[in-house]
């Protein structure tokens, strides 16, 4: 037991013995501020509850078999312990809000990512239909920059549903996973050159909520690979059992210490994104990684627990 615990208990017992003498609202006040003290320096519930523990103990004599003592006591441990039970109800509702704001946002970026990817594909298809009807009122060698206004437009619409499904693949909605996971690696081998398999199953569909979060943590690992990794294999694999979901994320690239400071903020803001958005729902990211090694990224979510968050709601 450290110093400044010794000091606090001690400070407990003495608060205590005045509340049990007194009993009135001052020494009351008294146990409530020596909460805020503890909460104030760190302590954990494990080790308050094993001061008020010692605390009651020693004052075991003084009360007695006196009902009206005891009942003082009791009321002196509940006022201590109030600032803890106050702290994690904060907590707690900080989170819903923070977990409702998430979903919301979500729900936003699926709406933008449809808009992008159904209105405007049928605009570019009206400007294509009505690009191919002026070809008959062209000049003779019209036909030449009618066909680089229309490569053009295709790279327009290459781009537009890119960002579409980066922001929210419409195939994660309308397949699952897996295909979403297929098609994102077929784009960013396309773009970066790496070679990119994705295997495994989930056994059907997962909840809404663990499929996006687990895109989203492919997503970043795969961002970060084709970044930092100097890769030029990339393996995805995805495992269901009745109890949990696992993912894995493996490349060949030089890699790295994973205790080391990340080399940008943004790589560890990225990180840091994952892990928040999957601790609600009990999921844990680990990364194993050495210089020349690759690195391995395992995300697991347990799956025997019906999450209040994971709602398996689809629209």
């Amino acid at each position: 037991m450290t110093t400044e615990t010794l000091s606090l208990e001690q400070r407990c017992a003495d608060a205590l013995r005045q509340h049990l003498a007194a009993g009135d609202e001052a020494t009351l006040l008294e146990a409530y501020e020596f909460g805020r003290s503890a909460l104030a320096e760190g302590l954990g519930v494990l080790d308050m509850a094993l001061i008020l523990w010692r605390t009651a103990l020693s004052a075991r004599h003084q009360i007695g078999e006196d009902p009206r003592l005891a009942a003082r006591a009791q009321g002196f441990l509940l006022e201590s312990i109030s600032p803890f039970e106050m702290a994690h109800r904060g907590a707690r509702e900080a989170g819903d809000a923070l977990r409702k704001l998430d979903q919301r946002r979500e729900e936003h970026v699926r709406r933008i990512a449809r808009d992008l990817h159904d209105r405007a594909g049928q605009l570019l298809a009206t400007v294509f239909f009505a690009l191919d009807g002026l070809r008959e009122h062209l000049k003779p060698g019209g036909d030449e920059s009618v066909a680089r206004l229309t490569e053009l437009l295709h790279a327009v619409e290459d781009e537009i549903r890119r960002v579409a499904h980066e922001l929210r693949p419409v195939v994660l909605d309308d397949l699952g996973l897996l295909p979403a996971l297929r098609f994102l690696a077929e784009g960013l081998s396309k773009r970066s050159g790496l070679s990119i398999t994705v295997t495994g199953s989930t056994e059907g569909r997962l909840p809404m909520r663990i499929e996006t979060e687990l895109y989203r943590a492919v997503q970043e690992a795969l961002t970060n690979v084709a970044r930092h990794s100097h890769a030029s294999r990339v393996l995805i694999e995805v495992r269901c059992t009745t109890r949990e979901v696992r993912c894995r994320v493996r490349d060949d690239g030089r890699g790295f210490d994973p205790a080391a400071p990340p080399a940008s903020g943004r790589q560890g803001l990225g990180l840091r994104g994952v892990r928040e958005g999957l601790a609600p729902l009990g999921g844990t990211v680990e990364i194993h990684s050495g210089a020349g090694k690759g690195t391995d990224v395992r995300i697991r979510i347990p799956l025997e627990v019906i999450h209040e968050h994971a709602g398996s709601d689809r629209r």
